[in-house]
């Protein structure tokens, strides 16, 4: 099962990923980090520009990207993770990936998995979660086995992506994302969720059935996942007495 940790906010969370992270870029100076957007991973990004550590020969891929906005447009996935990622960490920005920008988008799909492939895989998997459930852009009904590939955006999702355009009509109905298939290949899966808008998805990845229709659902089925929640997106998790138990008597030489 995953390894749910109760924090009390994002800063504790993105310590602890931070921590994560640095510790597999210790024993290996070029890790794959598989990168996220949106607010939820920002508190990993600013943890980590904080510790100074030389992540320069560290590889990117991020999760997914719009498909039809005009190239450098600032809310392009692209420009994100260099604005957030790439800039503040002192990553290679030829090193770091994002998925649709290599070539025409009908064959995009198939040549981002040869790149992640041919990078050895990714280390470690930085996730959010949509209020949906939606991982990367997996919607609803996504197959657990899917590759990268076009995918159609819900309404709901536009709905919440939209606070970072000038109104919900500059949204793109389309996006290239990661499948749940590629996702689980990743080696360390580390899901990030806060505030209680995201209790509910929260709960049915962890505890709920593991279906299609909750696509977070999907790390279930990893052998290695890390869940980093504050209170309130912890607040409709049954087992919570648990988690938090688990986690106060983890062995000190147990990793994250």
């Amino acid at each position: 099962m995953a390894e749910i940790v109760i924090l009390d906010g994002m800063a504790a969370a993105g310590e602890l990923a931070a921590d994560a992270i640095l510790a597999i870029v210790a024993a290996k100076p070029d890790a794959v980090l598989g990168l996220a957007t949106g607010s939820t991973p920002l508190a990993v990004y600013r943890a980590l520009a904080a510790r100074e550590a030389d992540l320069s020969r560290v590889r990117g891929f991020a999760l997914d990207e719009y498909v039809g906005l005009p190239e450098g447009h600032p809310e392009s996935y692209r420009s994100v993770i260099t604005r957030d990622v790439v800039e503040p960490l002192g990553l290679d920005p030829a090193l770091v990936r994002v998925p649709g920008h290599d070539g025409p988008i009908q064959t995009a799909g198939d040549d981002y998995e040869r790149a992640i492939r041919a990078a050895g895989g990714v280390d470690l998997q930085i996730l959010g979660i949509g209020t949906d459930g939606h991982i990367g852009f997996n919607e609803p009904g996504s197959s657990f086995e899917s590759l990268t590939r076009v995918k159609t955006l819900t309404q709901q999702t536009r709905n919440d992506n939209a606070r970072f355009f000038d109104s919900i009509d500059e949204v793109p109905v389309n996006c290239i994302t990661q499948g749940l298939g590629t996702i689980r290949r990743a080696r360390h899966l580390v899901l990030l969720a806060f505030g209680a808008g995201k209790a509910e998805a929260i709960a049915a990845a962890v505890e709920g059935p593991v279906t299609a229709s909750a696509p977070g659902s999907a790390i279930q089925l990893h052998p290695h996942v890390t869940v980093l929640v504050d209170e309130a997106a912890a607040s409709a998790l049954a087992n919570v007495d648990y988690y938090r138990y688990a986690w106060a008597n983890k062995p000190d030489w147990e990793a994250l």
